[in-house]
Order: C-alpha cells, then sequence, then structure tokens
C-alpha cells in the first residue's frame, strides 16, 4: 500500500508563468486561481502568469503565488485519486500543507501568507539583513560559529534552513552574517554564498513579525490536519489544531528543520515523496539527505508534463 508523502517548496521557487499548464486544462485548478484573486481582492494569476517578475519577487506577493500554485497542483492530484499520507513544506511550504490536510481554509491560508511576506519584509529595514548558504560544512559546527560571530559583532546571526548535510543556510543582521560566513569558510566550508534575500528570514530579528502574525493566526478558524503534518520549527508529526497554530507562529523565528522533517518521513515508512507545486528544489534536497540510492522514489508535479510522469511511475 503507497504511503505518500507531499513535500511543499517555499519562496525561492517561483516563475512567472507557473501553475499556468495546469490553470489552462484543469477546471480545478482554475478554481483555485479563482479563489486566490477573489480572497485577495487583486489579480495575483495575471501577475503569477504574465509578471513582470519584479513584482513577483517581492516576498507579500511571492508568498501567496507559490501557495496558489502549490494548492492548484494538489486539487489535480486530489482528482486523479491522489491524496497524501504525510505532508510537509519547507517555510512558506508549509502553510499548502496544512491546506492540503484541511487544517486551514485555502482563502484564510492565502490572506495570511500575504501578510506574512508583508509582516516579514518590515521587520528589518532593508540592509540591515542577511541571509547567506553555508555549502559541505556539518551543521553543528555552523551552529557554533554562528554563536561565536553574534559574540563578536554582538549582532543576531542563527542558522535559518538546515536544508541537507551539504547546505544550511544562516541568517541575521549583515555584519553578523558576513562574519559567521567568514568562520565558516575558515572552518573548511566549500563555499558560502550571500543570498539575495529581501529580509533575513527565520532568525530572531523576526521578532516583530511573528508577533504580528501570531495575531491574525489566532483570528482564523484552524481545524485537526485530516494526515500528519511534520513540522518546520520541530521536526515532529502535528495532529492537533492547537499545535498546528503554535508552530506556525514559531516557525518565523525559528530553523526550518527539513534534514530531521524527510528523516522522520521516511521513518515513518513513507513509500513515495512528491513534490507539489512549482520547481524541483524539495527533489534535490530529498536525494541529498537519503541519498541518490534512496528506496524512496522522488517525483514532483508543477504541469501537466510532471503530472503524466508521476502518475505513469505510482504502482
Amino acid at each position: 500500500m503507497n504511503k505518500i508523502a507531499f513535500l511543499f517548496p517555499g519562496q525561492g521557487s517561483q516563475s512567472v508563468g507557473m501553475g499556468r499548464d495546469l490553470h489552462d486544462n484543469h477546471p480545478a485548478a482554475r478554481l483555485v486561481f479563482e479563489e486566490a484573486d477573489a480572497a485577495l481582492g487583486f489579480p495575483l494569476s495575471k501577475l503569477i502568469f504574465e509578471g513582470p517578475e519584479d513584482q513577483l519577487k517581492l516576498t507579500e506577493h511571492t508568498q501567496p503565488a507559490i501557495l496558489t500554485v502549490s494548492v492548484a497542483a494538489t486539487r489535480v492530484l486530489a482528482e486523479r485519486g491522489i491524496t497524501p499520507a504525510f505532508a510537509a513544506g519547507h517555510s512558506l511550504g508549509e502553510y499548502s500543507a496544512h491546506v492540503a490536510a484541511g487544517t486551514l481554509t485555502f482563502a484564510d491560508a492565502v490572506r495570511t501568507v500575504r501578510s506574512r511576506g508583508r509582516y516579514m519584509q518590515q521587520a528589518v529595514p532593508a540592509g540591515q539583513g542577511a541571509m547567506a548558504a553555508i555549502l559541505a560544512l556539518s551543521a553543528t559546527r555552523i551552529v557554533e560559529l554562528c554563536d561565536q560571530a553574534a559574540a563578536e559583532t554582538k549582532e543576531v546571526v542563527s542558522a535559518a534552513n538546515l536544508n541537507s548535510p551539504d547546505q544550511t543556510v544562516i541568517s541575521g543582521s549583515t555584519a553578523a552574517v558576513h562574519r559567521a560566513a567568514e568562520l565558516c569558510k575558515d572552518a573548511g566550508a566549500k563555499r558560502t554564498v550571500m543570498l539575495p534575500v529581501s529580509a533575513p528570514f527565520h532568525c530572531a530579528l523576526m521578532k516583530p513579525a511573528q508577533d504580528a502574525l501570531a495575531r491574525d493566526l489566532n483570528a482564523i478558524a484552524f481545524n485537526d490536519p485530516a494526515v500528519p503534518i511534520a513540522s518546520n520549527v520541530d521536526a515532529r508529526l502535528v495532529t492537533h489544531a492547537a499545535d498546528s497554530r503554535d508552530c506556525l507562529v514559531r516557525q518565523v523565528t525559528g530553523s526550518v528543520r527539513w534534514v530531521e522533517c524527510i528523516h522522520l518521513l521516511a521513518a515513518q515508512r513513507a513509500t513515495h515523496f512528491i513534490e507539489v507545486g512549482p520547481g524541483k528544489v524539495l527533489t534535490g534536497l530529498m536525494r541529498q539527505i537519503l541519498g541518490k540510492d534512496s528506496a524512496i522514489p522522488a517525483m514532483h508535479i508543477e504541469d501537466l508534463a510532471s503530472l503524466e510522469k508521476t502518475l505513469a511511475s505510482l504502482p
């Protein structure tokens, strides 16, 4: 019996034109785009399909856009009888996971993530925060060096995204991130790459965004998830409404413990991983986490071609 885990992508997977194929060929997907436009009161679908790219890349647009494409793909899969036994989402993607599990309505989720993006953007003035990817250095060592850089600079820096054994993203004030990246390079990191982001996500500097988002999340209805969700912040399975809300709040300043989430789902005997939404970032990370020879196949669905390929590969 299949035990499929749906994985939902986060910010950075967006591209102009994403989801157009599903929208044009599946009424279930088209309805999702129409619902997003109505919930937000502006033509998000036009921005997704036509751009301009610089507007789509704005955090308050990117987050609802990726959520919308991911939910549209989920609805198309459901039409074909493909539903998850578990779900997980990378940062923003955790909202897509909860919509798929029925924890949140799509309309509430798309409005919330638009605000989430705005709160994150406003939390730190432009230029005062930064993020960097550290390649081929252990997460444990990176955490130690972030602590050292924070002590030296007396500013914030911490591990934000533990993406794979070879990739950890750090976040914080600009000076502290640069210092931590230098220390990581000196400690043997293969590469350190400053990321072109608009804010330092998943660190203590996001506390104002977390507080504002908590008020929004407390004002909307949550249901118990229909399937367990692997939460970013705790790397544990969430099955209750109150826990779901709490994890989404704490996620704003907490680390995305993606490596542990994937191992958790593998330990639950997931038979297949399907990345649902734009891009193949999580599919690539899954192979890094479990190894290229993992017995658990990784697939993705973002358009008609990938949909048919995924359906054909399922027993």
